[in-house]
């Protein structure tokens, strides 16, 4: 089956562009996925795909993963263990808070664009870049019809 764009190429442009420009000041790893439907446990296939995208291989385990079922209407953030123990429980519930405002007034993409520069500032202050840093994932948005 063929994939059909959920969201435009001016949004998913603008979510990349969030995306690198976090990165600048970290070392750690940000991805967004993006796919139409979640099921009933929308957490559980945040992790299925967290693992699927190997963003448990990064070297210091401070990966973040932003997963959005737009016709579901759910989302879930999930972050590695590395920057887990550094932010804690609070920290994914204040990115959420963000993203549910923006989707409340239907702006998908800012709201992921919100998210992914609220998760690289705080990436930024526990694992700031370095200067032998590389880019260990890749920065496009993943999909998945469903």
């Amino acid at each position: 089956m063929l994939f059909k764009r959920i969201i435009s190429k001016e949004c998913e442009a603008a979510i990349i562009a969030a995306i690198k420009n976090a990165e600048l000041r970290t070392s750690g790893e940000i991805r967004v996925h993006i796919q139409e439907k979640a099921g009933e446990n929308v957490m559980q296939e945040a992790i299925s795909r967290f693992e699927k995208l190997a963003m448990h291989n990064c070297a210091e385990r401070n990966g973040i993963l932003i997963f959005v079922a737009i016709k579901s209407r759910q989302f879930s953030i999930i972050g590695d263990k590395g920057i887990h123990e550094k932010v804690g429980e609070s920290f994914w519930s204040v990115i959420a808070d963000e993203m549910k405002k923006h989707f409340a007034q239907g702006n998908i993409s800012a709201g992921i664009a919100a998210a992914v520069e609220k998760a690289g500032t705080e990436l930024g202050k526990h694992f700031p870049r370095k200067a032998d840093d590389k880019n260990e994932l890749p920065d496009e948005i993943s999909y998945n019809d469903k």
